[in-house]
């Protein structure tokens, strides 16, 4: 196999050949076919999360064919399409697994960052992480989904069922819960880098109401903001532009500081939560939901090879919708 290994956080990938890895017990062998570029990837790479494995193969947002099965699971998925995500493995036995909430588990690995990832020709994977897929769904508009698409639809569920939602950071997670809050009846409004005007374009061919600076107030008043940007700052900007009662989320698992606000701004019963992970029952709930919404993700490919370029191109935000690697 392929794959792009980080050897050394703040330092770029290499290319290097590595023999194909084995599945054990519970997990499967899966050729990957598709692998988007997460911005969770770029928090790990540069190494604004700690701890991570190393050397380690970086990518979660993963699309492949099963190629072989270890022992305890079944025949019949080898060939079957699969989706892997972030959350790669739970312990089943903490607190959190035992009330539903295995994305806070207290003893979990993670894809692309505590377990190789999807950067690569293969990867291994657990079985019980491993979401079926449609076979005759294409790669790479599905990959995108595997984070973005889960992390925004679970963001979305805690935000609430207000009409007029707020999206931060108008990349790859925002390009597709803004479509499913379309097709849901709401009404959309983009915040982007104040000079963004391609963000800010992109956003309202979509279908956005309006779209302007991070920092500007919406035409009225919103009934959640869900933040996407890694930029502490934009929790009081937030706050500023939801209405009394109203909710703000935090969607990111890598954020820079909060910054001292006043009171005021909080005051009125809004509210500020983040989301973390996301759940097996994430995905259920919404792979139906983005085909009902009929979800176009926007993609730019690159080689495996490529994975640097790639990861530059969402640091500096020379991206609209998702990068995906294709080996």
């Amino acid at each position: 196999m392929k794959a792009m290994i980080l050897r050394e956080t703040g330092r770029p990938l290499e290319l290097v050949e590595r023999p194909d890895p084995v599945p054990e017990a519970g997990e499967l062998l899966v050729r990957i076919e598709a692998c988007a570029v997460c911005r969770t990837d770029l928090h790990v790479v540069d190494g604004d999360l700690e701890s991570p494995k190393l050397p380690l193969v970086p990518g979660h947002e993963i699309v492949g064919i099963v190629q072989a099965v270890g022992r305890g699971v079944p025949a019949r998925r080898i060939g079957s399409r699969v989706g892997i995500p972030w959350l790669g493995h739970t312990c089943g036995h903490c607190d959190y697994c035992r009330s539903n909430a295995e994305n806070l588990c207290d003893q979990p690995l993670f894809t692309g960052y505590t377990r190789d990832g999807g950067f690569a020709t293969h990867v291994v994977a657990d079985a019980d992480y491993a979401f079926d897929l449609p076979a005759d769904a294409e790669p790479v508009s599905l990959a995108p989904l595997l984070c973005a698409g889960l992390i925004g639809w679970r963001s979305l569920k805690k935000a609430g069922e207000g009409r007029r939602i707020g999206l931060y950071g108008f990349g790859a997670a925002a390009h597709i819960i803004a479509q499913v809050c379309l097709w849901q009846g709401r009404e959309v409004y983009a915040f982007t880098r104040a000079e963004d005007r391609q963000a800010q374009s992109f956003a309202l061919s979509l279908g956005a109401a309006w779209a302007g600076g991070s920092n500007d107030l919406p035409p009225v008043a919103l009934d959640a903001a869900i933040i996407f940007a890694p930029v502490g700052d934009l929790v009081p900007a937030a706050l500023k532009a939801v209405r009394k009662g109203g909710r703000v989320i935090c969607g990111g698992i890598h954020m820079s500081d909060i910054p001292q606000m006043p009171y005021a701004l909080l005051w009125g019963e809004r509210t500020v939560a983040s989301v973390a992970n996301l759940t097996r029952e994430d995905a259920a709930e919404f792979f139906p939901v983005a085909a009902a919404a009929d979800v176009k993700t926007h993609t730019v490919v690159y080689p495996l090879a490529e994975a640097n370029r790639a990861l530059g191109d969402l640091r500096a935000g020379r991206l609209s919708g998702a990068a995906v690697l294709v080996p």
